[in-house]
């Protein structure tokens, strides 16, 4: 069974763990040297955010989630619980909180954009450059409803 509740102090090493193993597993596309840049970033703040997270029955993360203003940042489930609908509680548990959520996906990650359009959401706009001006297209999307 799995329970959505907020992350704790202390997790921050899990979260990067699952952070790390998800992109890894889904974004191939990454040159190395952005790869290492963009785990620099991300080890220096996602431990210290609030984030949702997916947790089983002995309250082990296995996935988690951040929104930021009704912006769902990131998602990302342990890529050994992918297809078991981690995703899916935790993206609904945010649209309860944030039901125009709206988010970005790598146009290189074709599975995060059909999983998004497949719970609702549709494409409102493309970005050429990622948000650190790195050359990975970003689609825009926000939820429409199913």
């Amino acid at each position: 069974m799995i329970t959505i509740r907020a992350s704790r102090p202390g997790e921050g090493d899990r979260i990067i763990e699952i952070w790390r193993g998800a992109v890894d597993a889904t974004h191939d596309f990454l040159t190395p040297e952005d790869r290492l840049a963009i785990d620099d970033l991300v080890c220096g703040f996602l431990p210290d955010v609030p984030l949702w997270l997916a947790v089983d029955g002995k309250d082990y993360p296995l996935g988690f989630m951040l929104i930021d203003g009704g912006h769902m940042e990131a998602l990302f489930v342990d890529p050994a619980c992918r297809g078991k609908g981690i995703g899916a509680a935790l993206l609904r548990h945010g649209l309860v909180l944030h039901p125009a959520m709206t988010t970005d996906v790598n146009e290189q990650n074709p599975q995060a954009i059909g999983f998004y359009e497949k719970m609702g959401f549709v494409r409102i706009g493309r970005s050429a450059l990622d948000r650190q001006g790195r050359p990975y297209p970003l689609i825009h999307l926000k939820y429409a409803g199913v």
